[in-house]
């Protein structure tokens, strides 16, 4: 089964679980938490990326974040290859640390943000690295001390997180405490990482073929959310791939007239893309702008940066062929 693609634009909230190739240690020790944290907050600040929440286990760490302008995916390749590099020059091997692809699952912001902050930052309690809240309060290994006041991140949002719970930092610190104590007794809850892992069998056009039909739609794994906003992703998702189908379609057609042209001509595609101005090659290169431009509907960009030569020289092809 092919890859899913990535659901992602920026300021899209994302709940990140990343773990190590076939289930291996990815911190060691807690020097190796803190390389993790500190190219983590570094990357924060380069990148405008948000982050509200987080934890790091043994063999896998958990994230919430706001993707920032230059998207997640740029955001979590510097961050884990550079970790990667770390480690391994610092345990002396070799080899993939992390399993190949992160899981990243977009999350309906109004109805799950506070669970998810307390769903991540009770992994290590959970998971036995601490004992009770009061460790884990003070515990380096996730953002909730930091929360609390405990530990100094200050490129984690607390601000932002705070405000869920309170209007002042003291009443709200109190308020989340008491609201992450409530929530040891939940144990771990599978419906968090990503709408309960239910699959959308048969593609989208599946999903909404059951609604039409009065059935339950299945949900998206890679989305956590109502119905509403699983189909409102999906959909902006959607657009966004048929305009990448087009754009591809439309760099196929270019290409397609370029090689014909050239061919008719008796000339290499090099020579035309390389700007070359040898004998026939600027009136080719006139008549290619031309039909691109008129008959295609090509943006003047696109057809110059086809032809190896500037958008402002197409324009002036364009003026004196109008002008002819």
């Amino acid at each position: 089964m092919p890859r899913r693609a990535r659901l992602d634009i920026a300021g899209t909230l994302h709940h990140i679980i990343l773990r190590g190739i076939e289930k291996r240690q990815i911190f060691d020790d807690n020097l190796d938490r803190e390389t993790f944290v500190n190219r983590m907050g570094q990357l924060v600040l380069e990148t405008k990326t948000k982050v509200y929440a987080w934890s790091l286990l043994t063999n896998h760490a958990h994230l919430l974040m706001r993707s920032g302008p230059e998207g997640l995916p740029q955001y979590m390749r510097r961050l884990l290859t550079g970790y990667a590099q770390a480690y391994n020059r610092r345990h002396k091997r070799y080899g993939h640390l992390f399993q190949n692809r992160y899981k990243s699952i977009v999350c309906e912001e109004d109805v799950y943000f506070q669970e998810l902050v307390r769903y991540i930052h009770l992994n290590p309690l959970r998971a036995g690295i601490v004992q009770n809240l009061e460790q884990l309060d003070r515990s380096p290994g996730s953002g909730h001390g930091v929360l609390m006041g405990k530990v100094n991140y200050s490129w984690q949002d607390v601000e932002y997180v705070l405000s869920w719970f309170g209007k002042r930092a003291g009443q709200a610190r109190r308020i989340y405490r008491r609201f992450v104590s409530e929530g040891i007794k939940q144990g771990h809850r599978p419906e968090l990482v990503g709408g309960g892992l239910i699959r959308s069998l048969g593609g989208w056009s599946a999903v909404k073929s059951l609604r039409r039909s009065g059935q339950k739609a299945l949900t998206d794994e890679r989305i956590l959310g109502t119905d509403d906003f699983v189909e409102r992703v999906l959909g902006e998702a959607d657009q966004s791939a048929k305009r990448l189908f087009s754009s591809r379609l439309r760099d196929k057609e270019v290409r397609q007239h370029i090689e014909e042209k050239c061919k008719k001509e008796g000339i290499s595609m090099r020579e035309l893309q390389m700007g070359s101005r040898r004998g026939v090659i600027p009136g080719i290169r006139s008549d290619l702008a031309w039909k691109l431009a008129r008959d295609c509907g090509i943006p003047l960009a696109e057809i110059a940066r086809q032809l190896g030569v500037s958008t402002s020289a197409i324009s002036q092809i364009l003026l004196r062929r109008s002008g002819a």
